[in-house]
């Protein structure tokens, strides 16, 4: 049984930052890469799932 992320967010790059997205209530900002074979990574903090559009993907700078 799989259990479901509580948010996933579409991004258009492999590398994104993830801070809890509640100011003062988050959590400290960690750098996430997401995986060229799985396309998704989940935050260890918050368990938000980031998962790369692959059709409007750029590369990171």
């Amino acid at each position: 049984m799989t259990i479901a992320a509580p948010e996933t967010q579409v991004v258009t790059t492999k590398k994104v930052a993830c801070d809890g997205g509640e100011g003062a209530l988050g959590h400290p900002r960690v750098w996430l890469s997401i995986p060229q074979d799985t396309g998704f990574v989940e935050c260890g903090y918050c368990d938000k799932r980031y998962v790369i559009d692959r059709d409007h993907a750029h590369d990171d700078h």
